[in-house]
């Protein structure tokens, strides 16, 4: 299937396109046979456009861009098709001509910028390297233009952050050396990899509006990969849906949309989690499924209520306040602290799900891990389920853990990879000696097929399952204390639009069955929205806004909740124009001096349980 993106020029006349892809088949040794992961693919992007390549995990789109790249090993895969750079092909060049085109030519921003970046090195070194590399030009004219690539891609101060490293960036900005790094050679062609995929809302809004700006003063095109919809509405002219290694449809982002005629295209669109979706519902709602096999749509099913009409809550927090001492010298004295977490209250109800949203560096991890004494809180008051947290000895403190589990963000780096899954699901139970091997194991299988694993899986190891069928062993692994409290920390963060359909299902499920209570960290508005009672907006530590979910998202009352949500990529490909016109600021830092004593806050009450800090 092609997707055309040749045009007329201005005198009447076709333009060439930058980029012409015709029946790319890439394959990968397995053994002594090859099996291709991408079939036939053809498309073309034409000067100035952007076309996007969207799918989930496993459909082919990044072994695309590393096949046009030629990145990827040769002993162990095979590229055929054509690849044509300007009319140049790319896929029979010598080794030596294909690295001059690479950053010359095409350059590529890649999902996790930390892993691309050298940590010994300086930035600025690093984006230096990429003109010497290509130019023949001095260090002092190198320097100079890698401080102007750095205002160019709104790094605030960047003279001065030439000498820093990356790890003295945040995650937003190591994006914009990525950018700047890319754009250092002034390709013809960018390729940006799920350059936002792992970013907080408001920097995804930050990169997004920066790739938009970058493209209309510098006239490059732009192959846009990602499996987040509402950044292909965002960006896109042109959209290529792949599923399972193939283009299933192609066409005008418009019309893919609006008119989406494959099953999985249909399928996508509908698993997306849309902000404003949930207007006038009183209860969470579950996700539409995707098909891995046939890529359609499942049915849905509404959700019941589960919230406990009781006056004490499962959870009681007041005046949370975690804080991290900074040690200087030789003497390591004392000079400042992190005010991680300030004075955070509120109370979670048995059956209910209560979500912290906010930016990276918010707070929202630390309030969740200083609940379950994982860091130990500086000051305040946390009862769970009768247990008075801050006062329980170690004995005490095993057994409080059986009340309240954390299913982490990673569920691969919180499994032991020596360790089967049936041995990592049933551990919690014999630690905590609440039965024989023998009932560990069967109700370990139990949990397992609740969670949609069946009991034959219990003898694999971690490394053997999916991303999702990983958080789901570790849900499992939670339940088997029969915890009231759950603290689900960005849970679904890093998973695709389906298998996070899947998992948040599967938590409202429990929830209903169970009557869990959970505390859902997360950045994802969207989803927050879905799957929420109550929703606290944290900012620097302290909680600015806090209510129903219908009242927070409907009216938003503090300006960082407003900012939050004006972020939100919504798919709609009307707002493709549109920029957002954010601060490139980064959070403010929660360092404090020694002496530094937090201002009172106080709280307006909008509505019946909605209320909003005032100064």
């Amino acid at each position: 299937m092609l997707i055309s993106g040749t045009g007329p020029d201005e005198a009447g006349g076709v333009t060439q396109p930058v980029l012409s892809v015709r029946n790319l088949t890439t394959s990968f040794k397995v053994g002594d046979e090859w099996r291709p992961v991408v079939r036939d693919v053809s498309f073309d992007i034409a000067p100035r456009e952007t076309v996007a390549i969207v799918g989930e995990s496993g459909s082919g789109k990044s072994v695309t861009s590393l096949s046009i790249m030629r990145l990827l090993q040769k002993n162990s895969s095979r590229i055929e098709g054509s690849v044509k750079l300007a009319g140049r092909e790319l896929l029979t060049l010598p080794d030596e001509q294909m690295r001059q085109v690479r950053g010359n030519d095409i350059s590529m921003i890649f999902q996790e910028p930390m892993t691309s970046l050298n940590p010994i090195f300086p930035i600025g070194k690093q984006i230096a390297e990429a003109l010497t590399v290509h130019k023949d030009i001095s260090k002092a004219e190198a320097r100079a233009e890698v401080i102007r690539l750095l205002e160019k891609v709104r790094i605030p101060n960047a003279g001065n952050r030439f000498d820093e490293y990356p790890h003295q960036f945040s995650g937003g900005m190591r994006q914009r050396v990525m950018i700047a790094m890319a754009l250092a050679s002034k390709p013809k062609l960018l390729i940006a990899d799920e350059p936002t995929t792992a970013l907080d809302v408001t920097i995804q809004g930050q990169i997004l509006d920066l790739i938009k700006t970058l493209q209309e003063e510098d006239g490059m095109s732009v192959l846009f990969i990602t499996h987040d919809i509402g950044v292909v509405a965002e960006v896109a002219s042109r959209t290529i849906v792949m599923f399972r290694g193939e283009a299933v449809e192609t066409g005008r982002t418009e019309d893919i949309f609006h008119h989406g005629r494959h099953p999985y295209t249909r399928a996508l669109l509908s698993a997306v989690p849309r902000l404003g979706s949930m207007v006038q519902r009183a209860l969470p709602q579950r996700f539409a499924l995707i098909d891995v096999k046939t890529g359609e749509q499942q049915i849905q099913i509404d959700v019941t209520d589960t919230v406990a009409k009781r006056k004490t809550p499962i959870l009681q927090v007041k005046d949370l306040t975690t804080r991290f001492d900074i040690h200087t010298g030789l003497f390591g004295r004392k000079t400042g602290a992190v005010h991680a977490v300030e004075k955070v209250s509120f109370d979670l109800f048995e059956g209910e799900t209560l979500s912290l949203v906010g930016e990276s560096g918010c707070g929202k991890s630390t309030t969740g891990r200083s609940i379950t004494r994982l860091v130990t809180p500086t000051s305040g008051d946390v009862m769970i389920d009768g247990h008075d947290v801050m006062r329980l000895d170690k004995q005490a403190l095993r057994t409080m853990r059986r009340s309240i589990q954390m299913v982490f963000q990673d569920p691969y780096a919180s499994l032991n990879p020596r360790m089967s899954i049936g041995s990592a699901v049933m551990e919690p139970y014999l630690e905590h000696d609440l039965g024989s091997r023998k009932q560990a194991r069967e109700k370990a299988a139990d949990l397992l097929e609740k969670v949609g694993l069946s009991v034959d899986m219990m003898r694999r190891f971690p490394h053997e399952f999916s991303g999702g069928q990983r958080q789901r062993i570790a849900i499992a692994r939670a339940l088997m204390l029969d915890p009231k409290v759950i603290v689900a920390d960005e849970a679904v963060s890093a998973l695709d639009v389906s298998i996070k359909a899947q998992v948040c299902n599967l938590l409202l499920d429990l929830q209903q069955s169970l009557k869990l209570a959970y505390l859902f960290i997360s950045h994802d508005m969207a989803v927050v929205e879905c799957v929420s009672h109550r929703v606290a907006v944290m900012y620097l530590g302290e909680i600015v806004e806090i209510g129903p979910r219908a009242a927070v998202f409907e009216n938003p009352q503090h300006p960082y909740t407003k900012k939050l949500m004006a972020a939100v990529p919504i798919p709609d490909p009307a707002r493709r124009g549109l920029k957002r016109n954010m601060s490139t600021d980064e959070i403010r830092s929660p360092i404090r001096p020694v002496d530094y004593v937090p201002p009172a806050r106080h709280y307006r009450q909008v509505s019946e349980g909605h209320l909003v800090q005032v100064n």
